[in-house]
């Protein structure tokens, strides 16, 4: 059995996150010693190395607590797996696209800047009329073949 502290430092894992995950159901409690001190087992320790594993593939807990309820079940098929798997990739695909589109604003911010002081700065600029820069994507947007 080890305790809270060792489980943390085995997963690089807060106390504070695995109390949490505790909380809201998707880590087992803990039982506790004569001293009133959490004893988790290995299983415990593979549980949340598990869901660190899946939140850092940024699956939202209630994705976890579904594929963990799963991999309780090792002998059903893997498509509902494979679904919330799916459903995650969309959503980085999509974080991707948001992030393309706000390197491309940054880009072209600093392509547009003409040196010189901050009165001229389009950095400064865009960042103070955001709807100025809708206005003149729409325009460029227009302008291309």
């Amino acid at each position: 059995m080890y305790t809270i502290g060792h489980v943390a430092r085995a997963t690089d894992c807060k106390v504070q996150t695995i109390r949490y995950y505790e909380q809201i159901g998707i880590l087992p409690q803990a039982p506790r010693s004569e001293g009133n001190r959490r004893l988790y087992a290995q299983a415990d320790i593979d549980r949340l190395a598990f869901i660190r594993h899946a939140r850092e593939l940024g699956f939202p807990l209630d994705s976890i607590r579904d594929l963990l309820s799963l991999s309780d079940n090792p002998d059903q098929p893997c498509d509902a797996a494979d679904a919330i798997a799916c459903r995650q990739l969309d959503q980085v695909n999509r974080r991707i696209e948001r992030l393309n589109a706000l390197k491309r604003e940054l880009e072209r911010m600093i392509k547009q800047c003409r040196g010189g002081k901050i009165s001229d700065c389009r950095v400064i600029e865009v960042l103070s009329d955001h709807g100025q820069c809708l206005k003149d994507d729409h325009q460029m947007a227009e302008a291309s073949p």
